[in-house]
């Protein structure tokens, strides 16, 4: 669906390099600290920024080529765009119904209603939350065939989330559709991507399958003693602490039968962000 290939992005203090790919019928994460080059990654592949090397191409083809029909395949939600504040959705829909061929008036409204969004309201006095399930309802309206979605759920309490990712979980049932993905809310990806990319200071930093980073990896907590006693091969990244060393592994099976006395957590995404940027 999305591929980018060694692209580069330089800004007087920041400067993007990266790879990554999303590939059909799967949910792709993209996580990283605030400025780490999420969103700068997300217009580049939009080709909302010009890039000064490398390629993206999306459906199979360079960013440039895309047709408008291309695009009506891709529903988009960025952190920093939306609509305007003097609109209701009433007034959207006529709106909707021009951009995209396949808008689905009746699914759009009924979604809407769903999550509580007042058609005749004006949209500058919706709540920040109501405001990104207004956007995220708008990128599904159409049927598209490719989600991407930069921080969708940002100012939205748990409730809203759990509803936008059930929104997400059914719209992926439908074969041959894909999302790539960006949050900071580690629960988010861990309970719909397939695989994550991190990102940190604009490179990416470790790509892994969702379910191998959160069954195979672990933090090690141990002592300077017992630190020194462990084979060390299969650590990806140590900590200096107060009490001895957290030490991040990708094979936490061997230390739990070879070292069954240790203190062992099961590796998560937040861990793995924690660990690998310090």
């Amino acid at each position: 669906m999305i591929r980018l290939d060694n692209i580069v992005k330089e800004y007087d203090n920041f400067r993007l390099e990266c790879s990554m790919e999303v590939l059909a019928g799967q949910v792709t994460g993209l996580i990283g600290r605030n400025g780490a080059g999420k969103s700068t990654a997300f217009k580049a592949m939009l080709g909302l920024i010009a890039i000064d090397g490398g390629s993206v191409t999306i459906f199979g083809k360079e960013i440039g080529n895309l047709t408008a029909q291309d695009r009506e395949m891709m529903g988009v939600v960025l952190a920093d765009s939306g609509f305007s504040g003097y609109l209701s959705i009433h007034d959207l829909l006529p709106v909707l119904d021009a951009m995209y061929k396949d808008f689905s008036r009746k699914k759009f409204v009924a979604d809407c209603e769903r999550l509580q969004l007042p058609l005749k309201k004006k949209i500058k006095d919706f709540s920040t939350g109501m405001r990104r399930k207004l956007q995220i309802l708008a990128a599904l309206s159409h049927n598209a065939k490719l989600l991407i979605l930069d921080e969708p759920t940002a100012g939205l309490d748990v409730v809203a989330r759990d509803e936008l990712l059930s929104l997400l979980r059914e719209y992926m049932e439908t074969e041959e559709r894909s999302i790539v993905i960006s949050s900071h809310i580690s629960s988010d990806l861990e309970g719909i991507c397939d695989d994550v990319y991190m990102i940190d200071n604009g490179k990416i930093m470790l790509h892994e399958d969702t379910d191998v980073l959160l069954n195979e990896y672990g933090l090690l907590k141990v002592t300077l003693d017992q630190f020194e006693k462990l084979d060390h091969r299969y650590f990806i990244k140590t900590k200096k602490e107060n009490f001895g060393y957290s030490c991040l592994t990708n094979q936490r099976q061997f230390y739990q039968e070879n070292y069954p006395s240790i203190i062992i957590e099961k590796g998560s995404i937040d861990e793995v962000i924690t660990m690998l940027t310090v």
